[in-house]
């Protein structure tokens, strides 16, 4: 049984909840990064709640909240940058990278950064 077959208040979840926790696999991984970085201790939960409210609160958010992961994300980067952990740079370089290997690798197989075309071999 899924939690879709469990219908009431029986099933013990908000109304609404057979829509997906993420719109997107990328936002799944983005909030599993940050747990695990949290977990090995590179930052506290309150500095990432600062660094996400920063994020969040800035003016060109979207006020229906669509825009929260990409704003999640930036938070995270925010934070490691100021760590000194992951340059803005080298993200965006290692961000780039990984769209040429998305772009360069043949529908069906998994995209892997050796299929950048740039990539030194």
């Amino acid at each position: 049984m899924n939690r879709r077959e469990v219908k009431g208040p029986a099933a013990g979840l908000p109304a609404g909840l057979d829509a997906p926790v993420f719109a997107a696999p990328w936002q799944a991984e983005a909030f599993a990064m940050t747990v695990a970085l949290h977990d090995k201790g590179l930052f506290s939960w309150s500095e990432w709640a600062d660094a996400l409210s920063a994020e969040v609160k800035r003016p060109d958010a979207a006020a229906d909240g669509h825009d929260y992961y990409e704003h999640w994300l930036a938070a995270l980067e925010t934070l490691l940058a100021s760590k000194g952990l992951a340059a803005k740079p080298d993200v965006d370089a290692m961000a780039r990278a990984w769209e040429r290997a998305a772009h360069a690798t043949p529908h069906g197989k998994p995209i892997l950064l050796d299929n950048d075309p740039r990539a030194d071999n």
